[in-house]
């Protein structure tokens, strides 16, 4: 991925619900077998450090910074299972979804850090964490540790629904409906569409109004930009793409319920043989691909994500720092800086835990 990434936050849609195995398709995923120790040591590692960065306003600035790198540290603390409610991690996810509205532009939903980061990018995936916390974190408490100071502000799900809006008007504004990193972008790609289009998908999975046209449009640009054998473009044209961009092509066809059409066969053939075939992150931003890989996998076939997995734990746990973060992966580069990384590197390891709807097949 070799774009600008100096203003992503990154990942799916939440709400605390087991995950149920749709329709028969693969194996029997047993939701609540116990979690490797060796994965829980290491997530709540991983937690430990996004704790400890996170700043006085509710967000992380070790790095990168703004509501969509606030997102994906808020979705890892809430696919740990814990009661972001009354849980030890509830103070955090609170002063982050407070940090993440109050950057909200009231007037267009968009959300945007106000500090040069700013992208499509941080609004889906802030849209993806709100998403995601919205009929779990209870609003009535949200804004209770911050009334002393006067500070209040729009619920989750009101923040939600301006998010959708801005995410649709600008889809609607372009040509090809989808999403580049400006919102009013007439190009698109198909990395920053994955963003936007899974804050969507989780938003409408959690009861919010997406258009079906919007939906729509987003899917018949991924099916145009994926090549006859499986691989997708990242901007242009079909094929060629890198594995992240795939792995996204296979994951919002299978959350979008998308999994009969031809492209979904032939990008998740291509992407489990280039799985199997390869352990590690491989491309320019490792962290970023294995975030999608592991949810693509899942969604494609459990068993190629069980052999993929087990390679990725043993990998990982020679690569976490002593504070409990993960910088990269393997000494290569791409990296984006502690809380993006850790975030990523924690939520690929995630659907070990299947506690996110984005998670359920």
């Amino acid at each position: 991925m070799g774009h600008q990434w100096n203003m992503i936050g990154l990942v799916t849609a939440l709400v605390v619900h087991l995950a149920m195995v749709a329709h028969g398709d693969g194996p029997l995923v047993r939701y609540g077998d116990p979690v490797p120790r060796d994965v829980r040591e290491m997530y709540d590692a991983g937690l430990r450090y996004l704790i400890k960065t996170q700043d006085d306003s509710g967000g992380w600035k070790d790095g990168q910074a703004g509501p969509g790198v606030t997102g994906m540290a808020v979705m890892a603390l809430l696919a740990s299972g814990e009661d972001p409610n009354h849980g030890p991690y509830r103070v955090p996810i609170r002063k982050a979804l407070r940090n993440m509205i109050v950057a909200q532009n009231a007037d267009t939903g968009f959300l945007g850090s106000g500090q040069g980061h700013d992208s499509m990018y941080q609004h889906g995936f802030g849209m993806l964490a709100l998403s995601e916390a919205y009929g779990t974190v209870d609003d009535r408490a949200l804004w209770t540790e911050s009334a002393a100071s006067g500070q209040k502000g729009r619920s989750i799900g009101q923040a939600l629904e301006l998010a959708v809006r801005c995410a649709v008007t600008s889809a609607t504004n372009n040509p090809q409906g989808a999403w580049r990193y400006s919102p009013d972008a007439k190009d698109a790609d198909t990395s920053v569409s994955g963003a936007v289009l899974m804050g969507l998908l989780g938003a409408r999975n959690a009861g919010i109004e997406v258009p079906d046209e919007t939906i729509d449009k987003a899917i018949k640009y991924y099916v145009s930009m994926t090549g006859p054998n499986g691989q997708l473009g990242y901007s242009g044209g079909p094929g060629g793409g890198s594995d992240a961009v795939t792995s996204i092509g296979v994951l919002v066809l299978a959350i979008a319920r998308q999994k009969a059409l031809p492209q979904f066969a032939t990008a998740a053939t291509y992407l489990k043989a280039r799985s199997l075939s390869d352990q590690s992150g491989g491309e320019g931003y490792p962290t970023y691909t294995r975030y999608y890989r592991a949810q693509a996998l899942f969604q494609a076939d459990v068993e190629v994500w069980e052999k993929w997995n087990s390679g990725l734990v043993k990998e990982m746990k020679t690569m976490q720092a002593k504070d409990g973060s993960f910088a990269g992966f393997a000494g290569r580069g791409g990296g984006f800086g502690g809380t993006v990384d850790t975030s990523l590197a924690l939520l690929s390891l995630a659907v070990n835990y299947k506690f996110l709807p984005v998670y359920e097949r």
